[in-house]
């Protein structure tokens, strides 16, 4: 759709610059009569962008913790009777991230040209998503936009923290396995291969079939490395380009689920998001098909997406929601009779926000427990793999010696 740039004066006679986006001349005229403007330029932008800039804006993400500071802070001032577009100038001038700030002008300037909140969100769906653009309009629909934004940086928070925790409990599992990759490499590259070299010239030949192979492989790697590195990065490439199709991508989220121990734990943060998505979307006044639409694209996980279509399509024929969750066997029974007794009740956003926090909760109780028990297990797996290395290179002197004897 073109851009066009007019210059026009309100109604209290005050000049007014801005840009409109519409479908033709004519179109713009007739937006800016009906907010009382007297037209007396309008003149069409030719808008190019560089393609670096635009492959660089690709990467470019909005913090969660900016926000979440955005929307308590657009909340508050509305609720103290701002105007839209005084809040978004105020906002924009404070916000530290670049490309909050880059966005905020640029929805302010639609605002300013008679562009709804709505669909100047909607411009920059890397900066707000489905959800938030819904949200935001089921809140100028019911003139409610002070408490959807306190319901939303709400749900923004909650999300972060439990992103936040699960990042935490694995630090340590990572840190110290990538500690055990550096001195194994070392080992492999450096240490053994010299062994291997000492035991030649010693006249060692007969050595046990684990040293043999441990100090082959060792040399292997070293001499042959870039063969190693291609393979792990074809390996990696192709389950990439495997899970950028539909089949693959199916294929590797329901095998997620079956992972042990860290299946359950993606389960239920899909289970939480799933809840937490669905019921603060309904408590803002978002449509029930709607609602679930939205929340099957933010589910995070296809299979569980493809289960919560099922139930929308159920809903668009008359059905429960209820019924198709708890023909999936993935959603636990606990779940889908509190989304029972919801639907009956009335109360089906009080009893999502609840099922959430209760996932919430195991995720995190659960994550303390693996955090326990990955510590011991990590040291027990270096010990070992310590050993064996150990005792593989020495075995081989006590056979030199044994025969020198």
């Amino acid at each position: 759709m073109p851009t066009f740039k007019y210059s026009a004066i309100d109604q209290s006679g005050r000049a007014v610059n801005g840009t409109i986006e519409s479908e033709n001349v004519t179109a713009v005229r007739d937006k800016l009569s009906e907010q009382h403007y007297y037209v007396s330029d309008i003149t069409e932008v030719n808008v190019s962008k560089s393609g670096a800039t635009d492959f660089f804006k690709m990467f470019t993400r909005v913090k969660p913790k900016e926000l979440v500071v955005f929307s308590r802070q657009f909340a508050t001032m509305i609720d103290a009777g701002l105007s839209v577009l005084k809040c978004l100038d105020i906002l924009q001038r404070q916000t530290k991230d670049p490309a909050l700030a880059e966005a905020l002008a640029i929805i302010r300037r639609d605002v300013n040209g008679g562009a709804s909140l709505t669909d100047a969100l909607g411009k920059h769906p890397r900066v707000f998503n489905k959800l938030y653009v819904n949200m935001i309009r089921s809140a100028e629909a019911g003139g409610i936009l002070d408490n959807v934004l306190d319901r939303l940086s709400t749900f923004l928070e909650n999300d972060m923290d439990i992103k936040q925790k699960v990042k935490s409990a694995m630090m340590y599992p990572i840190v110290v396995g990538s500690f055990a990759i550096v001195i194994l490499m070392v080992l492999m590259w450096y240490v053994l291969p010299q062994f291997k070299e000492i035991f030649n010239n010693m006249g060692i030949t007969h050595m046990p079939p684990s040293t043999k192979f441990m100090l082959d492989f060792a040399v292997a790697t070293r001499d042959y490395w870039y063969v190693v590195l291609l393979t792990i990065i074809g390996i990696i490439s192709g389950v990439y380009l495997y899970g950028r199709t539909q089949a693959g991508a199916m294929y590797l989220d329901t095998l997620k689920l079956k992972i042990p121990v860290f299946g359950d734990i993606i389960l239920k943060l899909a289970i939480s998001r799933f809840s937490r998505t669905f019921g603060t979307l309904i408590a803002s006044g978002v449509p029930i098909l709607r609602a679930l639409e939205i929340t099957t694209d933010t589910a995070g996980n296809l299979a569980i997406s493809q289960i919560i279509e099922r139930a929308r399509l159920s809903v668009k024929e008359g059905e429960k929601i209820s019924d198709p969750l708890h023909g999936s066997k993935l959603f636990p029974l606990m779940v889908t009779q509190m989304i029972a007794i919801g639907e009956e009740t009335g109360r089906l956003d009080q009893m999502l926000i609840k099922v959430s926090d209760f996932y919430d909760a195991e995720v995190e109780s659960t994550l303390k427990g693996i955090a326990s028990l990955i510590e011991p297990m990590m040291i027990a797996f270096l010990g070992v793999l310590v050993g064996f290395i150990a005792v593989s290179v020495i075995s081989p002197i006590y056979t030199l010696i044994d025969s020198v004897k």
